[in-house]
C-alpha cells in the first residue's frame, strides 16, 4: 500500500482544482487548527448541532427530517471531492483524521493524503466506497434519533450520484471514467439496491425518500422515489 501514497502536494492540488468546481467540492487542507474539531466528535454527538440549524431553517417539526436533510448534506460534502479526485486526477483521498468546521458543516483534511488510482490492485471502487462509507456509517452509530437505515443509505446514493451529475456538467470529457464509477459504485455494498441511473447524464430515481416534503415549506426531490405516487399514499 506504500507504493500507491500520493504525495500531499499532489493531493493538495488535486483539491485545489476539484474546489473551483463549487459548492460541495471544496474540502479544505491545512491552515491552523483553531475553529475546527474532528469530525468523530460530531459522530458521536449524533450531528445535534447540524440537525437543530436544519430545525432552524427549514422550520421541520420531526427530529428525524432535521437529522436526514444534515446527513445528506455531509454526505454530498464527502461524496463530491472524493469522487472528483478519482475521477479528475487519478487520487483516493484518505479521509482518516477529517474535521469540521465548529460553526458548521465545512470539512477540513489537516493533512492531506491519498492513494494513486493507477497503483490499487483492484480499482478505485472499493478504497472511494470504503473512505466516504466509514464516515456515513460512524454517522449513523451515533445518532439520537431514530432513522431507517435504508433511508440514510438512499441519502449517501442521492449524494453521490449528485455529486456525479454536477461533475459530468463541469467536465463533460470525463463521462466515461465517471460513469463507469458511479455504476459500479452504486452496486457496491449498501448502496446497492438503493436506486438507479436513468440516463446518460446521470440522473438518478432513488427508491427512499430523504423527507424533505416533510418541513412546512419543503417539496420532494428530483430523484425522490415517491415523485410519481398518488396523493395519500406516502408512506410516513
Amino acid at each position: 500500500m506504500h507504493r500507491a501514497r500520493a504525495s500531499a502536494a499532489s493531493v493538495t492540488a488535486a483539491l485545489r482544482d476539484v474546489a473551483g468546481l463549487g459548492g460541495f467540492f471544496a474540502l479544505r487542507t491545512g491552515g491552523r487548527d483553531h475553529g475546527w474539531h474532528p469530525v468523530a466528535r460530531s459522530y458521536a454527538e449524533g450531528f445535534t448541532d447540524l440537525a437543530e440549524a436544519v430545525a432552524r431553517r427549514h422550520r421541520t417539526r420531526e427530529p428525524r427530517v432535521d437529522v436526514s436533510i444534515a446527513q445528506l448534506g455531509h454526505a454530498a460534502r464527502l461524496w463530491s471531492p472524493a469522487l472528483a479526485c478519482v475521477v479528475l486526477h487519478g487520487i483516493v483521498l484518505d479521509l482518516d483524521g477529517l474535521q469540521r468546521a465548529d460553526d458548521g458543516p465545512v470539512l477540513r483534511l489537516p493533512r492531506p493524503a491519498g492513494l494513486h488510482v493507477d497503483r490499487l490492485d483492484d480499482g478505485p471502487a472499493h478504497a472511494l466506497y470504503q473512505q466516504v462509507t466509514r464516515h456515513l456509517s460512524a454517522l449513523a452509530d451515533g445518532l439520537r434519533v431514530k432513522v431507517a437505515p435504508r433511508l440514510l443509505d438512499g441519502n449517501s446514493a442521492s449524494a453521490l450520484a449528485g455529486a456525479a451529475q454536477a461533475l459530468l456538467g463541469h467536465r463533460p470529457a470525463a463521462r466515461g471514467p465517471l460513469t463507469d464509477l458511479t455504476t459500479t459504485l452504486l452496486d457496491t455494498g449498501r448502496l446497492a439496491g438503493t436506486g438507479t441511473l436513468t440516463g446518460p447524464d446521470l440522473t438518478f430515481r432513488r427508491l427512499s425518500c430523504c423527507l424533505y416534503y416533510r418541513a412546512p415549506d419543503g417539496s420532494k426531490c428530483g430523484d425522490c422515489g415517491l415523485a410519481d405516487r398518488a396523493r395519500g399514499r406516502v408512506p410516513r
